[in-house]
C-alpha cells in the first residue's frame, strides 16, 4: 500500500513543485522585444517570482512592466542595462538603427520608478545605461531576502 501511494503523490508533488518555479536571471543581454513581452506574461499569469541575480540588459528589463514589483526581487549581484530599441540588423544591412516607434513602446511598459531613473539619467539613448546595486536599484525594486 505505501508504494502505491508513493507512485501517486511523488509524482503530484513534481508537478506542484515546477509548476511554480522561480526565474533566475543571471545573464541576459536582451533580444526581441515580442518574445520577453510573451515570456513575461506566462511568468505574469503563473504567479512566479523573478530573482534578477545578475545581467538583465535591454528586452530583459521589460520585467518590470509586465510581472507585478512585489514578484521582483534584486541579489547584489544584479544589474539593469537600458538603451533605445532598434530594428533587426537582420533588415538593415548590420546597420544599429534606432526604432523610435520600439524606444515608445518600451517606455510604456515601464513602471515610474524606472521611467524615472531613465530620464534623470538623460533618457534612453544608443548607449547602455547600467544600474549596478545600491540605492538607485533599490529605488526601483526591491532586495531579495535573504533566503531566497
Amino acid at each position: 500500500m505505501p508504494i502505491r501511494l508513493a507512485a501517486i503523490v511523488i509524482p503530484l508533488m513534481l508537478l506542484a513543485t515546477s509548476a511554480r518555479a522561480d526565474l533566475h536571471i543571471t545573464r541576459d543581454h536582451g533580444g526581441y522585444v515580442e518574445e520577453y513581452k510573451a515570456k513575461y506574461e506566462h511568468i505574469r499569469k503563473t504567479g512566479q517570482r523573478v530573482i534578477i541575480d545578475g545581467i538583465c540588459n535591454s528586452a530583459c528589463t521589460l520585467v518590470f512592466g509586465i510581472v507585478p514589483m512585489n514578484k521582483i526581487c534584486v541579489t547584489p549581484r544584479a544589474s539593469l542595462g537600458f538603451h533605445q530599441a532598434y530594428y533587426d540588423k537582420a533588415f538593415t544591412f548590420g546597420i544599429k538603427v534606432t526604432s523610435y516607434e520600439g524606444t515608445s513602446d518600451l517606455m510604456s511598459y515601464y513602471p515610474s520608478s524606472v521611467k524615472d531613473w531613465i530620464r534623470r539619467n538623460g533618457g534612453l539613448t544608443t548607449e547602455m545605461k547600467k544600474i549596478k546595486n545600491g540605492v538607485d536599484l533599490w529605488k526601483i525594486v526591491d532586495p531579495c531576502p535573504e533566503d531566497f
